[in-house]
Formats: C-alpha cells, structure tokens, sequence
C-alpha cells in the first residue's frame, strides 16, 4: 500500500511485515489517544483494510520511539472502539466496521481490551453446550417459582442437605447431615464459626499472608490475629506449635489448598503435624476449602484427619460461580451444630432459595461437575498462557489453580506496579490486603478467571511482563 500523506509506510494485509507509521504530531492529543484516533482515520479514508495485521505493539514502540506502555494504552483504546482485533499467536488486526455478521457481544468478547486482574473469580464456561445446559436450569426452576420466592426453613432442605452431601463427598468427606448447614455464603459461615470459638480479645492464627476476608472478620470481632511464617508449601508447623505455647490461641484458621493468594498448597505431613499440634493444645481448626473441586487429586482434608475439632467451610463461589452465595459448612459435631445453626438464622435469615435450588439441581443432574471440569481445563490452559509469557523467577503458581503471585523485581514497589497496571488498563491486588504480620512484601496478586477470554488474558499477561522486564524509572511518567 502506498503512504497515505497521514504517515502510513506500508502496509500489506496478512504480510509479516507490516508497518505502520502514523504522525501523531498532528492530532494534538496524549499519544495513545493519537494512536486510536490515528487508526479510526486510516480506517475510515481506507488507508488501512479490514483485515490488515498490524505492527506489534513493540515494533511500533520502536519505530516511533515510545514507551511500550503508550503504545499498549493505544492499542487498548483502539480495541475499546472496535477499530481492531487480536488473535492469539497471529497478530492484531483491522476490524471491518460495515461487517454486520459479527454479532456486538462476539465481537467485544475477542477484543482484548480492558484486563481486570484484581476479581479471583473462576473462569466463566463458554461452551455453547454447557451455557444452554446452565440456562435450561433457570428456565426450569420458574416452574417454582412462587415457592422460591417465599422464606425457607434456615439450613436447606433434605434434598438440598443430600446434595449438599453428595458434594462433600466429592472431597472425602462424610458427615452426619445433623454436623451439616447450607449457609448463604462462605463470609457468614466463617463469621458465625468465629462468634462460637472465640470472644473479643482472644487470639486466633492464620497464615502471615492470608485471605483478606478472615482479616476484616476477626477485626469486626475484635480478635486479635497472629500471623504465622509460611513458605511455598503453606504454614511452618513448628511456628504453630511455638504460637500454642506462647499464646494459647483458640483457633487455627486455614485455606489450605491453593491458597489465595499464595497458591501454596499444604503437603499431608505438615497437615498430620498441625493436627497434632492443635489436638495437643485443644486448638479449633477452621478450614476454608474453597478450592477443594477444583484440584483433582487434593490432600486430605483437616475434616478428615481430624473432625472433632474442625470447622469445615465449603463455599461453591470459585467452583461455579461468585454469584452463587452459597456455602456448606460441617461442623465437628451435632452440637457445635446448633449454636452456629442459631447465629446464621439470627443474622441471615436463611440462605438464598433461588442460589440453593439451583446449586442443589445442578449437582444432582452433573451440571456442576461439568462445571468444574470446565473450570480445571480452563485454569490449566490460562495458567500454561502465565508459563509462557511471565518471567520464572518472578511468580509462583499452581497448575489447577486461576491465581498467581508475583514477587516483584528489584526497583518496583508493589504500589507503583499496581499503578501502572492501572495506566495500561489492567488490575492486580498488592499484597497489603493480605498481609496478618510484619511488612508487606513487594508481591501483586493476579487473577486469570473472570469473564476475560484467553486472549484478553495473554494480552494483558504481555503487557505485564513487559514491565516486570522494565525499570519503573521509565514507567512512571506514563501514571
């Protein structure tokens, strides 16, 4: 193609090397607005083809003399106005805009525009034969509708109590259905479970780096939460058994199976030896198993080793879905039953009839095991896309897990990472949120689930390692 007079070189469709050269000069705007309002122009005067590749973001980086970053904000806003597309492994190409057979939702799913990193939410199913299944559930349960609309007893009924049952079950677990509650989430579960084993002033231990929401309860609380030295491989347990003798803690709170944010799994032998620690000392163990489907072939869990002094909290939210507020919480006996039973009605009535029907529907016709299936497959494939476009030395990761954490380079700040995600349009978590004891370390969270395709995912995993590579010296003026 000839130059356009708007500083177009050449630029030849599906060719390997392109080059695209605008004149930003003269649109008198920040430069990755330029960029987008360069490409609409091209497109528009046809200088630029539906179906053109276009220079990498590094190339044209280089060729303008440009921070990487500017160039990605462009490329970001371009695919915002649906000027351009990505393709995994291809390139980014020219979108036709006069091509009605792409439908508006398609279109924006394969578009990379935005990442939000920050949200650990399972990746959602886009199987056309999982989603109608999905939505045949719904349209199913208007057929009762008017029930579902009304209060329920608290707990769930029997056959959401099999269900629930039948899911544990899943995870090796059998209990009584007496020691079992269907509460409406794993946030009043742990809440209700911390108002039985502990009052204001007592101590409770968890992970230095644990997750935030036992953090915000046990301060709601007024617990006093120790954080206990960990390492690739979750808590050490001769650290918890110093904490017994130094402090006499009531509880052991534990996510410890990819564990967010870490993903740091806890091996048999240190689970054997926490137990034997906790029994000693007549510590409770509170363990949130939020994860436990989604790992095919997980540890035993704390409510097997040792049920009379677990709380076992089994929330549905990272295998099926945030929306579903649901969670399946056994406690050590029929006993410790009660009073929880009592706590959960008296601060939430019951749990959602419509979350509950559905959940119960979808694990007794194997909706939910697709689910999870989808889920693992799906993390295993984003988690391959980390590998491959992260630097090794800079993260730690599980291969069934949708989170991973980063340990930052020498230079950046976890603050100053989190910004210039911000700035290239992307959200990661720095570690403050989940840090119990001493300094924060200078570590992000980020999180490959959501409603982001594959390919949003890469292109924002690009963009990332891009900057782990950089100093944050060049990156700063661009927050």
């Amino acid at each position: 193609m000839r130059a356009s007079g708007r500083g177009v070189r050449s630029v030849d469709r599906g060719g390997a090397d392109n080059v695209w050269t605008p004149d930003l000069k003269r649109w008198g705007k920040p430069h990755y607005l330029a960029i987008a309002d360069a490409l609409a122009d091209d497109i528009r005067t046809g200088h630029l083809l539906p179906g053109t590749r276009l220079p990498t973001q590094r190339a044209l980086a280089a060729t303008l003399d440009l921070n990487f970053t500017t160039v990605s904000r462009g490329y970001v806003e371009a695919h915002r106005r649906g000027l351009i597309e990505g393709r995994v492994g291809r390139g980014t190409f020219v979108v036709d805009p006069a091509d009605t057979t792409r439908p508006a939702e398609a279109a924006h799913a394969r578009r990379p525009g935005p990442v939000d990193f920050t949200m650990n939410l399972p990746p959602e199913p886009d199987l056309p034969g999982l989603q109608a299944r999905m939505r045949s559930s719904f349209a199913e349960l208007s057929g009762n509708l008017a029930d579902l609309l009304r209060y329920q007893g608290f707990g769930g009924t029997e056959a959401d109590k099999e269900a629930a049952l039948r899911w544990l079950g899943g995870r090796g677990i059998v209990a009584a259905r007496e020691r079992l509650l269907i509460c409406p989430g794993t946030h009043s579960a742990l809440s209700s479970i911390l108002g039985q084993v502990a009052q204001a002033g007592d101590t409770i231990c968890a992970e230095r780096i644990t997750y935030p929401g036992i953090r915000t309860l046990a301060a709601h609380r007024g617990l006093r939460l120790v954080g206990l030295p960990m390492d690739r491989h979750g808590i050490d347990p001769d650290a918890f058994a110093a904490a017994c003798t130094r402090g006499a803690p009531k509880a052991l709170y534990l996510n410890p199976l990819l564990q967010n944010p870490t993903t740091a799994t806890l091996s048999r032998a240190r689970r054997d030896a926490i137990v034997a620690t906790a029994r000693r000392y007549a510590v409770t163990i509170i363990e949130d198993d939020a994860y436990a489907r989604i790992c095919p072939a997980p540890p035993p869990s704390f409510a097997e080793l040792a049920p009379e002094i677990t709380y076992y909290v089994a929330g549905v939210a990272k295998c099926l879905g945030a929306g579903l507020r649901l969670a399946f919480l056994v406690a050590p006996n029929a006993r410790a039953a009660l009073p929880l039973g009592d706590a959960l009605r008296a601060a939430t009535v019951m749990a959602s009839p419509i979350s509950t029907a559905l959940t119960t529907r979808w694990i007794v016709d194997g909706t939910a095991d697709a689910i999870v299936d989808f889920v693992r497959a799906e993390s295993a494939a984003r988690q391959s896309l980390a590998a491959a476009l992260l630097p090794a030395e800079a993260y730690v990761a599980d291969p069934h897990a949708f989170h991973v954490w980063i340990t930052l380079p020498a230079g950046w700040t976890r603050s100053a990472f989190a910004s210039q995600g911000r700035a290239a349009g992307l959200g990661v978590v720095g570690s403050d949120p989940f840090c119990v004891a001493g300094a924060p370390p200078e570590a992000v969270r980020l999180c490959l689930g959501g409603p982001s395709t594959r390919q949003q995912i890469a292109h924002g995993l690009e963009r990332l390692a891009h900057a782990l590579d950089g100093s944050p010296a060049l990156a700063s003026t661009y927050i």
